[in-house]
């Protein structure tokens, strides 16, 4: 999804510096905040229990009707075209420029791209991605409920864990793709594209609500951050509290924090360790201030987007889409075809898989100085000349790698790591090379 996310392994050891706000190393020895996980995971407070001082247990956005949506900023074509983020105030005073992106008016940068990226692969950066879809969905048979709709057998979920899915076309195609957490037995969150976070709430809550189950839409209660890069957890541990340190890639655990709630799921989308919060609009504002307290430098979307790139994560509207197939995507570890549900879109993917993928989503690297864009002709090397075989999916300059990389669709015989091509920019066929995905891996720890 913009969401959601294979995390790549990797090999070595990371430099770690260019912390911001004094370093997270020594926010690590401050340990403030007692925090525990509760036996039985508390529902999120809202900003008008923290105002009357009731407790976390007692409503929340998981636990109340959706609100009326947040404030919207004046655009082109409609006064009610671009929607605020809660946190926009502290945005703006942090130095973020602003662009408009799925409906939202976005942080796009604050020291610069190339800073924020490295600040992410050396250190820890955080994210406002509240512009993410957020649905509940609360009831005995959700489970089964949820995967009528989803790719991915999520019955096979324990409490606490989470797991990357999709939502496809009764065609086969890739209408979106999201990610589900079981925060309880029959207690979860489910996480959408903010591009498609309309339709997606409506195919879910027709999906599961009845019988006692209940979808409800809880973006505008709550905000969510991602903090990632190699001192992330470091940093949450410092904030939130040792049990932080325990949670395993792709589990899911509510900590008290501060009076109230604070939910911590182990995923990203920048090839990156870290966690990506969900706490209360209320809270979210002292969330925040925390994080960079501790060190965390604030992130946009131009370093999310590189950062994405380079770990080789698709985009839902470029990479992947309603004419691409999971296979095609290299995402067909999130179907599962073994347990006889039915799901929208079964029966195609179950032809598609019994024969060869027509093309392959494949990792480009440029062997010349460019920059590579979205929309560029691919040529095999040997017919330059020749009408491109494909055209690329995502480019951009990839700040680790000090190289211009893509990603396309490609024949299966021109997939393969080593294949020469060449990209046109601008009239010139520059050379260029499949590389094995993803672009980058992170350091592994120790």
């Amino acid at each position: 999804m913009d969401a959601h996310r294979e995390e790549p392994p990797g090999v070595g050891r990371p430099v770690r510096r260019h912390v911001h706000r004094g370093g997270a190393r020594r926010a690590l020895s401050r340990r403030r905040d007692a925090v525990h996980v509760e036996h039985r995971l508390p529902r999120l407070g809202t900003a008008a229990d923290a105002r009357r001082g009731v407790g976390p247990r007692a409503r929340g956005p998981l636990a109340r009707p959706p609100p009326v949506a947040g404030p919207r900023r004046r655009g082109k074509g409609s006064p009610d075209s671009v929607r605020a983020l809660a946190l926009e105030g502290l945005h703006g005073e942090a130095g973020a420029r602003f662009a408009p992106f799925a409906g939202w008016h976005m942080p796009l940068q604050y020291r610069g791209i190339v800073a924020e990226h490295t600040a992410v692969r050396t250190a820890v950066g955080v994210f406002d991605v509240s512009h993410m879809g957020r649905a509940s969905v609360e009831g005995p048979g959700a489970a089964e409920r949820i995967r009528s709709t989803a790719s991915y057998d999520v019955t096979r979920l324990s409490a606490g864990e989470g797991h990357y899915a999709l939502y496809c076309t009764e065609q086969g195609g890739i209408a979106d793709d999201l990610f589900v957490y079981r925060l309880e037995e029959e207690r979860w969150l489910i996480v959408h594209n903010a591009a498609n976070a309309g339709p997606d709430y409506e195919r879910l809550a027709a999906a599961v609500d009845g019988a006692g189950v209940r979808a409800r839409e809880v973006t505008g209660e709550t905000v969510m951050l991602a903090v990632q890069g190699p001192l992330a957890l470091d940093l949450l541990a410092g904030v939130l509290g040792d049990a932080v340190s325990g949670l395993r890639p792709r589990r899911v655990a509510e900590l008290a924090w501060r009076g109230g709630t604070v939910l911590v799921a182990r995923t990203g989308y920048t090839g990156e360790d870290g966690a990506e919060l969900v706490t209360d609009a209320g809270r979210g504002a002292e969330l925040w201030e925390a994080l960079l307290a501790g060190g965390a430098a604030p992130c946009g979307l131009g370093a999310r987007d590189t950062l994405r790139l380079e770990a080789a994560l698709p985009l839902h509207g470029h990479d992947i889409d309603v004419t691409t197939s999971p296979r095609e995507a290299r995402l067909g570890w999130v179907v599962t075809l073994d347990d006889g549900a039915a799901f929208e879109g079964r029966a195609a993917l179950e032809r598609l898989a019994a024969g060869p993928p027509a093309r392959l989503l494949a990792c480009i690297r440029l062997e010349s100085r460019g920059v590579l864009r979205e929309g560029l002709p691919v040529h095999a090397r040997e017919g330059a000349g020749a009408p491109p075989v494909s055209r690329l999916t995502s480019g951009a300059h990839g700040p680790t790698l000090g190289a211009g990389i893509g990603m396309a669709y490609l024949p299966p015989a021109l997939a393969e790591p080593g294949t020469p091509l060449a990209i046109e920019i601008r009239g010139r066929a520059l050379p260029a090379r499949v590389v094995a995905r993803p672009f980058y891996r992170r350091p592994r720890a120790g």
